[in-house]
C-alpha cells in the first residue's frame, strides 16, 4: 500500500472586528485565527489525518520537501523513514507522521492510541483555557462560566500589572469555590518590554496568590532561563509549570533532570511529534514530575493529543488543555468556528473528561468542507504593540515557539 499524496490545508477565520487587548506596557491585537490539517492518501483510497502547524512556512515545507520525500513509499514501513532537514523542518515532518499513523491505524482497524504506544485508560481530564488581558472581574465571570460548562479547571492569561493580577486570582477563587482548579498562564510577564516582571516581582506575586491555591503558575519567567525556574520552584509558593516554548529535546531533558518545574508542558503536535513526546514524558515520569499538554488549536489537535495522553496513567499525564472559543454562544475568548467544525461530530466530553474514541484511527471523521468555507488569509494573525521601548511584533504560526515573526 503506497502513499500517493501528502497534502496540507490552511484555513482562516477573520474575527468580526479586530480584538484589542490592553496589557501592562502595550496592547495585543488579534485579527484572525488560522488552522491547518494534513491529509495522507494511499493507492487504496485510505486516508490519514493530523493537525498541522498553522503557518505558511510549514505549508511550504510539506508541499516542497515532505510530499516528494513520502509519495511513492510504502505506508506500513513509515517507521523506517528518516526525513532530513533542520529542526523546524523535522518538527513539521513529525506532524505529518501523525497523519501516517492515523492511516496505519485505520488500515489495522485499531485506535490511533494503539499505534502511539497502547492506551492504559479510555479518557483524559480537560481544563478550559480562555481569558486574556481582562479586568479582574471579567476573569472571575469567565472562570465561573467555564466551571458551569463542566470543566474542573480554568486557565487564564494575566498581564495587567502585579496588583491586578493578584486581585484577579482572588476574585476567581471567590467566584468558583475552593475545589475548582485555577491555572495562571503568565507568559506575558516576560514579554512587556522594559515593564516585564523581574524575578523578584514574579516571586512576590507567587507568594501572594498562594493564598488562593492555584493549580499552577505557568511560564512566569523567560522559558530559556532554567536557573530562575529552579530558584522559583525552590521557594515553594506555588506549583510551577513550563515547557511549551522549549525549542528542542535537550531543553525538555534539562527541565526534567533539574526538576525545574512541577509540571512539564509540551504541544506534542507542534513541538516534535509523538516519538519525541514519549521520550519527554518518560523523562518527566523518571523525575517524579507531572506532564500536561499545551493545545491551542482545533478540536482535531485536542483529539490527537488525547490519543497520546491515554497511553500514560493519570498520575503522569494529568491534564489536557481544551481551548474555549466563543462559538455557538458559549463562554470563551473569541469565536473560532473552524475549531469545532473541522470534526463532523463533537468530541464526547462528560464531567470534564474526554472519552477517547476506540474506532479505527482518530475515531472521528474530518469535515473537509471547512477548507472552502474558511479560505486562508495570508499574513500575521496577531500583533503585539509594546509602548516602551517602542516595538511592534507581528506573529504568525502556533504558540509552541517563542515568537514566529511575520514574514
Amino acid at each position: 500500500m503506497k502513499i500517493t499524496r501528502v497534502e496540507s490545508f490552511l484555513m482562516s477565520y477573520p474575527l468580526p472586528a479586530p480584538l484589542r487587548l490592553p496589557f501592562q506596557n502595550g496592547e495585543r491585537t488579534i485579527l484572525k485565527r488560522d488552522a491547518m490539517y494534513i491529509r495522507v492518501t494511499t493507492d487504496t483510497g485510505l486516508l490519514g489525518f493530523a493537525p498541522g502547524p498553522a503557518d505558511e512556512r510549514a505549508h511550504r515545507v510539506i508541499r516542497d520537501e515532505i510530499r516528494p520525500f513520502l509519495e511513492g513509499r510504502e505506508l506500513l514501513a513509515w517507521r523506517e523513514y528518516a526525513f532530513q532537514g533542520d529542526l523546524p523542518r523535522r518538527k513539521v515532518y513529525a506532524a505529518v507522521e501523525i497523519a501516517l499513523m492515523d492511516a496505519v491505524a485505520r488500515h489495522e482497524e485499531c485506535a490511533l492510541s494503539e499505534i502511539v504506544g497502547g492506551r492504559v485508560r479510555d479518557d483524559i481530564k480537560l481544563y478550559g483555557s480562555a481569558g486574556m488581558y481582562m479586568p479582574p472581574s471579567q476573569y472571575a465571570e469567565e472562570a465561573a462560566a467555564v466551571k458551569a460548562m463542566g470543566f474542573p479547571a480554568y486557565k487564564m492569561r494575566p498581564a495587567r500589572g502585579a496588583e491586578e493580577d493578584v486581585e484577579t486570582v482572588r476574585l476567581m477563587r471567590a467566584a468558583t469555590g475552593p475545589d475548582f482548579g485555577l491555572m495562571v498562564d503568565a507568559h506575558s510577564w516576560w514579554r512587556m518590554g522594559d515593564r516585564s516582571y523581574g524575578f523578584d516581582a514574579v516571586a512576590a506575586v507567587a507568594a501572594e496568590i498562594a493564598a488562593y491555591n492555584p493549580a499552577w503558575l505557568e511560564e512566569p519567567l523567560p522559558p530559556e532561563d532554567h536557573d530562575s525556574y529552579v530558584r522559583l520552584k525552590s521557594l515553594g509558593h506555588v506549583r510551577v509549570a513550563t515547557g511549551e516554548h522549549e525549542p528542542d529535546e535537550q531543553g525538555f531533558a534539562d527541565l526534567a533532570q533539574r526538576r525545574a518545574a512541577d509540571v512539564i508542558q509540551m504541544d506534542v503536535c507542534c513541538q516534535g511529534g509523538f516519538a519525541l513526546g514519549r521520550r519527554v514524558v518518560q523523562a518527566v515520569q523518571d523525575a517524579g514530575l507531572r506532564f500536561a499538554f499545551h493545545s491551542w488549536g482545533t478540536t482535531l489537535e485536542v483529539l490527537a493529543a488525547a490519543h497520546f495522553g491515554v497511553c500514560w496513567p493519570e498520575s503522569v499525564v494529568e491534564w489536557l488543555e481544551y481551548p474555549c472559543y466563543a462559538n455557538a454562544g458559549r463562554a470563551g475568548m473569541y469565536p473560532f468556528p473552524i475549531a469545532d467544525e473541522i470534526l463532523k461530530a463533537p468530541l464526547e466530553i462528560a464531567n470534564g473528561r474526554l472519552a477517547v474514541p476506540q474506532k479505527p484511527g482518530l475515531g472521528v471523521d474530518i469535515d473537509e468542507r471547512v477548507v472552502d468555507k474558511y479560505p486562508f488569509i495570508p499574513g500575521p494573525w496577531s500583533f503585539f504593540q509594546i509602548n516602551s521601548p517602542p516595538e511592534t511584533i507581528a506573529v504568525t504560526g502556533d504558540h509552541s515557539v517563542k515568537w514566529v515573526p511575520g514574514r
